[in-house]
């Protein structure tokens, strides 16, 4: 089998654009096509995706999800010579890929790339490659010439095996954050924290991106954004059915290189305010904190003496003397975890009240320009 020499690249984002002149520089015929019509400085580029591959014997898609890819291929597909590879390093759902290798077969090659535009640009790519080995055969080069091939066994375990690498991502950004904002709430210098982190586990994502950690955002230029680690992370929730502590928490900011969701700023007090009401509650024993803390028709459900139990607030209340228990200096309370959705936030406490722990979670809500319990569920450790 020859390898494709003209390679036709649609989609000239961040990544596609850094995969078409990594291409170009290695001595392909490269000719780019982008839906937003933007021109490349490094790349021959054209406005129609059919003239992009009439010519290549290679079409390289680095679009954004699945229903762009499905989209543009179908725009396509007649223009498409009988001999001409698709290569798709796109990071799409698992379903979304198994159903573009049904269709294409062996011209078909799913390959999602680890690594962002620096490593494009460096040919340091890793790359999951599913194809029939004749279709690799093909390709190969060309992946080369981006990174090291890793061949995987299909298309969906590609896909899948893509996903699960960013969701590490989405963790480790996630802890970065609650690193920094445990160091703000201590006033520790910025930079002296970063030192440090850069020293652990943490140290390859905080020394890539420490110019933003450090508060110049406009020092580097996005490369992997916020809102596509998003809809990776909803891919990955989709397919698995498995909840995903790591699509939460994102800021609002989709543009913005991922490292942003990083320097979010720990929820307002006014969010914790009644937390630290209910907190109060148990601390005093008086009632009249939790009266503050909930809503009034809020309810607090749990197991009690090996029952289930569903107390109305004034029930609830009617449990507590108005004094402190007598072993209240030895009793402990902590907010261990606490994510908001707008309107709506949940959050998780920890009490220790002599032999017994409990883990008490919330659900709370914004009413009248402040926050309140709706409801809480808790578990009863003896």
């Amino acid at each position: 089998m020859t390898t494709p020499h003209t390679i036709a690249v649609l989609g000239l984002g961040r990544m596609g654009e850094a995969i078409a002149t990594r291409l170009a520089a290695q001595g392909w015929d490269v000719v780019g096509w982008t839906r937003s019509g933007r021109t490349s400085g490094a790349v021959k580029t054209t406005g129609d995706p059919h003239d992009a591959v009439a010519n290549a014997g290679l079409v390289l898609l680095t679009l954004f999800d699945g229903p762009a890819c499905r989209h543009v291929l179908d725009d396509v597909r007649d223009s498409l010579r009988t001999d001409t590879m698709v290569l798709n390093t796109s990071t799409i759902a698992p379903a979304e890929a198994a159903e573009l290798s049904r269709q294409f077969g062996p011209a078909y090659v799913h390959a999602p790339v680890l690594g962002s535009v620096p490593a494009a640009a460096a040919g340091a790519l890793q790359i999951l490659a599913a194809a029939h080995q004749d279709a690799l055969d093909r390709v190969r080069p060309v992946l080369e010439a981006l990174g090291t091939v890793r061949h995987v066994e299909d298309a969906s375990t590609a896909a899948a095996l893509k996903l699960i690498a960013n969701n590490s991502l989405a963790g480790a950004v996630l802890a970065l954050r609650d690193s920094l904002r445990q160091a703000d709430a201590l006033d520790l210098p910025r930079a002296q924290v970063l030192d440090i982190l850069q020293l652990g586990q943490l140290g390859g994502l905080v020394a890539r991106k420490r110019p933003f950690l450090a508060g110049r955002p406009g020092a580097v230029t996005a490369e992997f954004t916020i809102g596509a680690l998003a809809k990776d992370m909803a891919l990955l929730a989709a397919a698995s059915n498995t909840p995903l502590r790591s699509a939460v928490g994102l800021a609002d900011t989709p543009e913005a290189d991922i490292a942003a969701a990083a320097t979010v700023p720990a929820v307002a007090d006014a969010v914790l305010e009644p937390l630290r009401a209910y907190i109060r509650g148990h601390s005093t024993g008086d009632p009249a904190h939790f009266r503050d803390a909930f809503l009034p028709t809020a309810h607090i459900e749990g197991l009690r003496d090996g029952a289930f139990v569903s107390w109305r607030l004034d029930e609830y209340c009617a449990l507590f003397p108005g004094w402190p228990a007598p072993d209240e200096p030895t009793r402990s309370r902590r907010i261990d975890a606490i994510d908001v959705h707008g309107t709506v936030a949940t959050a998780t406490m920890t009490l220790s009240h002599g032999a017994d722990t409990f883990t008490d979670i919330f659900l709370l809500v914004r009413s009248d320009d402040s926050w309140r319990i709706a409801n809480k569920a808790y578990h009863r450790h003896s």
